[in-house]
C-alpha cells in the first residue's frame, strides 16, 4: 500500500509525534459550501446524493479543494443503517430526517435484523472505494456510523425529538425491548464500519449524538456498554496499518474517563469541556479531538483565528505532548461563511507549529 503524503491526522490519533496539530471539521462537506449546494441540486435530493457514489465522492472532496484539511470524511448520513433495516428513511423539507415505519410494536422490534452492508449498503462501500481512489493517498479517509443509542432514538421516535419521550419511556418501561434494538444495531454498526474499513476507510468515528441526553446510570447501560462492544469488534489493522477509532458523545464530558477506558484511540469533546482538564483526567491514555464552539465561526476572521489559538493553548497548557486533533465541538453550521473556515484552518496550522517550536 502506498504511503500517505500527509498522515498527520492518523499519527495524532495514535499519540505519535507530529509537526503540527491536524484539523478536520465535522460536516466539512455540506451546505455552507455553494459548490455542495449545486451538487445537491443536481442530485435531486439529499438521499439521492448519499446513494450516488460518484456524487458522494464529489462532495467529499470539495472542502479539500478549498482548505488545507488533514483528513477527508465520507459523505453519507448516520441513518443509512436503519434505512437498510427497512424503516423507510425520508427527508421532509425543513423538518429533517423521518422514518415511514418507526419502531412502535413489539413484533416489529423482535423482527429487526442487521443488514448486510455489502448488499443493502453497497452504495456506501462503493463511495468509500471511489473516494480513496480519488484522494490518491493525499490525506486519510474517515468512515463513520451513528452510535446504537443515537440510531435507536431516531428509529423509535420516528425523527428528531426535543425530549426523547418515546425512547426514554421504553428505557424505563421495557428495557428489554430497547436492549434488543441496541443489540441488533450494535451488530449492524460493527459490520458496517468493518465493511467501510475493508473498502478503504483509514480511521472510523462513532457519533453518539444523543448519548448526553441520558442519565448517569442510563448512559453506562444503554450507550457506553454498546460503544465498548463496537470498539472491541472493529478491524484493528488493514494493509499493515492501524485503523484508529474515535468516539464522540455530545454532552459526554462527565464520562470522559469511562469513554477513554473502552479501547478507542481518541475521544471527541464538545466545547463545554476544557482540553487541558480533559488531558489531566485521562493522562494521555487516548488522543483528544475538538473542540471549538461552531458558532465562533460566525465572528470576524481575526476572532475566529484567536479562538482557534485559544483552543490550542488550552490543550498545550497541560504540558508537552501530542494526541490532539483540532475539530469543532459539533458539526459546522450551514450558515457559516466559507472564508472563516479558511481563517480557522490556517490559524490551527500556523499556531500549532509555533507552539511546537517553542517547546
Amino acid at each position: 500500500m502506498s504511503r500517505l503524503k500527509n498522515d498527520t491526522f492518523l499519527r495524532a490519533l495514535l499519540r505519535q509525534p507530529v509537526e503540527y496539530t491536524p484539523v478536520w471539521l465535522m460536516r466539512q462537506a455540506g451546505r455552507y459550501l455553494p459548490e455542495y449546494c449545486e451538487t445537491r441540486r443536481r442530485a435531486g435530493s439529499f438521499l439521492d446524493l448519499c446513494k450516488n457514489p460518484s456524487l458522494a465522492c464529489e462532495v467529499t472532496l470539495q472542502p479539500l479543494a478549498r482548505y488545507d484539511l488533514d483528513a477527508a470524511i465520507l459523505f453519507s448520513d448516520i441513518l443509512t443503517v436503519p434505512d437498510a433495516m427497512g424503516l423507510g428513511l425520508y427527508f421532509a423539507e425543513g423538518e429533517g430526517p423521518k422514518f415511514e415505519r418507526p419502531l412502535r410494536e413489539e413484533w416489529e422490534i423482535r423482527a429487526l435484523v442487521a443488514p448486510d452492508p455489502y448488499d443493502h449498503l453497497r452504495y456506501v462501500m462503493d463511495a468509500v472505494a471511489e473516494i480513496r481512489r480519488a484522494l490518491g493517498n493525499s490525506v486519510p479517509l474517515i468512515g463513520f456510523s451513528g452510535s446504537p443509542f443515537t440510531l435507536a432514538c431516531y428509529m423509535i421516535e420516528g425523527g428528531a425529538s426535543d425530549d426523547f419521550r418515546r425512547v426514554k419511556t421504553m428505557l424505563y418501561d421495557r428495557p428489554d425491548l430497547l436492549h434488543h434494538i441496541l443489540d441488533v444495531t450494535t451488530k449492524s454498526v460493527i459490520n458496517y464500519l468493518n465493511a467501510q474499513i475493508e473498502s478503504g476507510a483509514q480511521a472510523v468515528m462513532i457519533f453518539d449524538t444523543w448519548g448526553g441526553a441520558l442519565s448517569h446510570r442510563a448512559y453506562r447501560e444503554f450507550s457506553l456498554a454498546y460503544l465498548e462492544r463496537i470498539v472491541a469488534g472493529l478491524t484493528r489493522e488493514r494493509d499493515g496499518c492501524i485503523v484508529p477509532s474515535i468516539v464522540f458523545t455530545k454532552g459526554g464530558g462527565q464520562w470522559l474517563e469511562d469513554i477513554a477506558a473502552i479501547g478507542c484511540d481518541a475521544v471527541g469533546l464538545d466545547w463545554t469541556s476544557s482540553l487541558a482538564e480533559s488531558r489531566r483526567r485521562v493522562a494521555d491514555r487516548v488522543a483528544l479531538q475538538g473542540n471549538l464552539d461552531p458558532i465562533a465561526l460566525f465572528a470576524k476572521p481575526e476572532v475566529v483565528a484567536a479562538e482557534a489559538r485559544r483552543v490550542l493553548d488550552d490543550f498545550h497548557s497541560a504540558g508537552p505532548g501530542g494526541g490532539h486533533v483540532f475539530n469543532l465541538g459539533h458539526g459546522i453550521s450551514q450558515f457559516t461563511p466559507p472564508e472563516n473556515v479558511a481563517a480557522l484552518v490556517n490559524a490551527v496550522h500556523e499556531h500549532s507549529r509555533n507552539l511546537r517550536s517553542r517547546s
